[in-house]
C-alpha cells in the first residue's frame, strides 16, 4: 500500500451485514472483526445487521442501504460458498448496476496464500449498486481478515495510491 500522507483521510459510512442461519450477535465473530477494523481504520459503522440466508431478505436490506444517503459502502460476511443455502451472490445480482470483477479475483489470489486451492470454493465478489459499493466476503474469520487487511483497508483509504475506491465516489452516479 502506498499511502500518500500529504492527502487527507476521508472516512466513509460502511454498513455491515452478516449472512447466517446459525449465528446470532454473540456468535458473530467475523462481523465483530470487521466492525473493529472499520472503526479502527477511521470509518463510521453506519449500521450492522444479521440476516438469515435468504436472497429476498438480503436484497431487500441491500436496497434500503443503497437508498440511504448515509451509507457509502456495504461489507457482508457469509453466504458466498457453494451450498444450497449460500445465496449472497444471487442477492447482489438482484441489486447491482455494475460488477467489480477484480475484487473476487484478487480475493481468491490473496486467500490462496492462506488456504491454498480451497479458495476455489469461495464466490466472494463486489458490485456497484446505484453509487454504493457492496463487498461480499466469506463468513470465516480468516477470510474477513484477508479481505479487509489485504484489499479493503487499502481501497477504502482515500490516501492510497495510485488509486482507490473513495476518490471515485463523487463520480459513481454519472451517466
Amino acid at each position: 500500500m502506498a499511502i500518500d500522507e500529504s492527502r487527507a483521510f476521508r472516512p466513509i459510512n460502511i454498513a455491515l451485514l452478516t449472512v447466517s442461519d446459525t449465528r446470532g450477535p454473540d456468535e458473530d465473530t467475523s462481523g465483530d472483526i470487521l466492525a473493529e477494523r472499520i472503526k479502527s481504520a477511521g470509518h463510521r459503522l453506519a449500521n450492522r445487521m444479521i440476516l438469515r440466508d435468504d436472497a429476498d431478505l438480503i436484497a431487500d436490506q441491500l436496497r434500503r442501504w443503497i437508498a440511504d444517503e448515509g451509507v457509502d459502502a456495504v461489507v457482508s460476511t457469509g453466504g458466498t460458498g457453494l451450498t444450497g443455502r449460500d445465496v449472497t451472490p444471487e442477492a447482489l445480482e438482484r441489486v447491482k448496476t455494475k460488477d467489480i470483477p477484480g475484487f473476487g479475483e484478487l480475493f481468491r489470489w490473496v486467500s490462496y496464500q492462506s488456504i491454498g486451492t480451497s479458495t476455489v470454493q469461495s464466490r466472494a465478489l463486489a458490485v456497484l449498486a446505484e453509487g454504493t459499493y457492496i463487498f461480499a466476503l466469506p463468513g470465516s474469520n480468516g477470510a474477513v481478515r484477508d479481505g479487509w487487511d489485504k484489499i479493503l483497508a487499502e481501497q477504502l483509504d482515500s490516501r492510497n495510491r495510485p488509486c482507490n475506491f473513495v476518490e471515485l465516489m463523487p463520480r459513481l452516479k454519472e451517466r
